[in-house]
């Protein structure tokens, strides 16, 4: 808000009354439109203008498609009813022109007291051109800020929407898809918007503005000219629904075509690491084909239905033009008449032959249409939804109490477990269990307390449900039973938004977006970040003296998910992220796995600064990573089966003994390898020095056909 020299609020403008705003509102908007050079503040003038939808569609979610498109393009209503007016004065002016062209014919020429009317004429027929030229440029000009006012708000809506969709919804849809649906069906919608719907709504102006002009001319031999349209129109009817299952087909596929795409080019250098080049141009190609093979059936169906609209019309013309020139020849109506009827009826009959490929490409649009609706129907995550207080720092004590979790939720799950205790007579505990295996509980009666500032460690293997159970601390995934509590309240009563904002996430394979390492760190914190502040992070995370090697510092461009730095420079950038948002509780995600000995060394460091005074999870497969832990959770097949820290779970025989046993045989085995190989190496490098020839493969001190001489040079 701005505010005076003194500090004192500047009085806003006095607002003009409601009903002056309400008529200056919808005519200035449209004057706007008209503007060759697009107005933001007219647009955001329509955005807020009380019909934004508050950034919800959800009403456009009808059975009616067409009354679904009239709600989306809310607050360009106006703008669009005037385009629609614009083509029916365009109408108007055209049939005036041969009511003008009749006058000309039967009286101006045949009068020879009239021919000075000639130029009034002409001059008559380029004022009608001008007009008509004037309202289809305002309707184009119309239109098309509709389409694309509705198209900018829809993608804004769909990137907004998308991003506040669970986790299981993200889960089971391909991103290629969802870019695809935000973007080129977005598209499409546009294109429906700036010429279908008001190329149909031109269409029907024309088809009725004409009409009646004929029926004014003559009205049976009207009424004879046009019988065979409505067949054109059911056969459009037709068509319409046929076209619409095929391009639900076409644009399915499209999508397939382009999620193989993305997703290949994004892991391009694991097929070149694997030398599939070939594999994976053969997979696109099957693709491709099935794209092309449904395309060709679209065209199939065009090149069917456009001849039959032709013919259907052109037959209809002629008929119309032999009746019409019957009456004239038998002196019934007057050349100019015959003359202003022709045109009128090719000026009506022209544009119905268009309108099978306006169905067609209204079908596309339709299509588009359900897809980006059935995004618009996924539920949102609600981030700031919560009763528990949240105006201070979590301490970060926790309790899980029995929690159960599925990535799907079971149905009836009580009702199914007394079920199969019944019927196969089994022990309840045994009956639940065997219920929870059958609806794929990856979680089953996780029940642990963690103080604050304690250190909890999940070792296990690959699937066991570690990264499933800290994934429910963040929300990201609802338990389906039990109870997790948070300082004593229930988990589900804070907010997400405020969870997360508690909540740090060092994850196994950092994720660094394609801008400069300063924006990565200080990514989402929401405020101006200091270089002090950034420089301390960095320090913290052992990466500042990287950074500084690069020439511009922390304003180097990482590359498209951090391409240009190692991985163990991305994850120590990830922990930096970590440390300025400073959170009450840190879950780390098996960091170092993937790291040489030394970057190991650097991360293990910069992680025990990260974790002092933080509630910590750390997720490992190898011991190391959780022998510091203040208790270590042993999990297997969704259960906790050994608990304690790690002087008491070595003390008792187990997995994390056998575990540990077996970790530390192979560092021993490996140890021993190194040294075997440093020792050879040395030999070798002595014998080297002494002027011996080094050994080949083959076992000789040369190879074949070589001089020892010209070996030992």
């Amino acid at each position: 808000m701005d505010h005076n020299v003194s500090g004192t609020e500047k009085s806003s403008p006095p607002r003009p009354p409601r009903e002056v705003a309400a008529l200056r509102g919808p005519l200035h908007r449209v004057w706007s439109a008209l503007r060759l050079k697009p107005d933001k503040n007219n647009v955001e003038e329509i955005e807020n203008n009380g019909i934004r939808l508050a950034y919800d569609l959800k009403d456009t979610l009808t059975p009616n498609r067409f009354v679904g498109l009239w709600r989306m393009a809310a607050g360009f209503r106006t703008i669009y009813i005037f385009a629609v007016v614009a083509a029916g004065f365009a109408a108007l002016s055209r049939s005036a022109v041969f009511y003008l062209l009749r006058y000309f014919v039967d009286d101006v020429l045949t009068g020879a007291d009239r021919q000075w009317q000639i130029p009034w004429v002409a001059a008559g027929i380029l004022a009608l051109a001008l007009l008509q030229g004037f309202f289809s440029f305002g309707m184009g000009r119309l239109a098309a800020e509709t389409a694309e006012g509705v198209a900018r708000r829809l993608r804004n809506y769909l990137y907004d929407h998308i991003q506040r969709l669970t986790f299981t919804y993200h889960d089971t849809m391909q991103t290629g898809e969802l870019i695809q649906r935000a973007t080129s069906d977005v598209d499409t919608l546009r294109r429906l918007f700036q010429d279908q719907l008001i190329g149909i709504g031109r269409t029907g102006l024309l088809f009725l503005v004409n009409l009646i002009a004929l029926t004014m001319l003559h009205g049976w031999l009207a009424l004879l000219s046009i019988p065979l349209l409505p067949v054109v129109s059911v056969a459009s009817f037709f068509f319409f629904r046929r076209m619409t299952t095929v391009f639900e087909s076409y644009q399915s596929q499209d999508a397939a075509v382009s999620n193989r795409l993305q997703e290949r080019l994004t892991g391009v250098r694991v097929v070149k690491a694997f030398a599939r080049q070939s594999y994976e141009i053969d997979r696109f190609e099957e693709e491709n084909w099935e794209k092309y093979r449904r395309g060709v059936m679209i065209a199939k169906l065009h090149t069917l239905f456009w001849p039959i609209v032709e013919t259907l019309t052109g037959a209809q013309l002629l008929f119309g033009m032999f009746m019409a020139s019957r009456l004239a020849l038998n002196g019934e109506i007057t050349v100019g008449t015959y003359v202003a009827f022709t045109g009128l009826l090719i000026a009506t009959i022209w544009p119905v032959q268009g309108i099978g490929r306006l169905v067609a490409h209204v079908s596309t649009g339709l299509v588009s249409l359900n897809r980006v609706q059935e995004i618009i129907r996924q539920e949102r995550e609600e981030l700031d939804k919560g009763s528990a207080a949240t105006n201070s720092r979590v301490r970060g004590a926790l309790q899980f109490r029995n929690v159960q979790f599925a990535y799907e939720s079971p149905a009836n799950e009580e009702e199914g477990e007394a079920k199969k205790t019944t019927e196969a007579k089994l022990d309840p505990g045994e009956a639940r269990r065997r219920a929870f295996a059958e609806r794929g509980y990856v979680l089953r009666d996780i029940s642990f307390d963690v103080e604050p500032g304690q250190v909890v460690g999940l070792l296990g293997a690959t699937g066991s449900g570690k990264s499933s159970l800290v994934n429910l601390l963040p929300r990201f995934y609802e338990y389906s039973g039990g109870s997790i509590t948070l300082d004593g309240e229930e988990l589900r009563s804070y907010s997400r938004g405020f969870l997360r904002g508690q909540i740090g996430i060092v994850q196994q394979e950092p994720f660094l977006f394609s801008t400069t390492i300063r924006n990565n760190i200080s990514y989402g914190l929401g405020r101006n970040v200091s270089d002090e502040e950034l420089e301390a992070a960095a320090r913290a995370a052992a990466i500042h003296d990287v950074i500084q090697t690069f020439p511009k510092g922390y304003d180097t461009l990482v590359g498209e998910r951090g391409v240009t730095l190692s991985g163990g420079q991305k994850q120590r950038v990830t922990i930096a992220r970590t440390l300025l948002k400073d959170p009450a509780i840190l879950l780390m995600d098996d960091a170092t796995s993937s790291v040489d000995t030394e970057t190991d060394a650097a991360i293990r460091a910069a992680l025990q600064r990260l974790m002092q005074g933080r509630t910590t999870f750390i997720i490992a497969h190898r011991v190391q990573s959780v022998m510091m832990a203040d208790q270590i959770l042993v999990m297997e097949a969704g259960r906790i089966i050994q608990r304690g820290n790690h002087d008491e779970l070595v003390a008792q025989p187990g997995v994390y003994r056998q575990i540990f046993e077996l970790q530390v045989q192979i560092e021993a085995d490996l140890e021993r390898e190194i040294a075997a190989v440093v020792e050879a190496a040395e030999e070798k490098l002595d014998e080297r020095e002494e002027g011996q020839p080094l050994p080949l493969a083959n076992g000789s001190s040369s190879a074949p056909g070589i001089p020892h001489s010209v070996a030992k040079g």
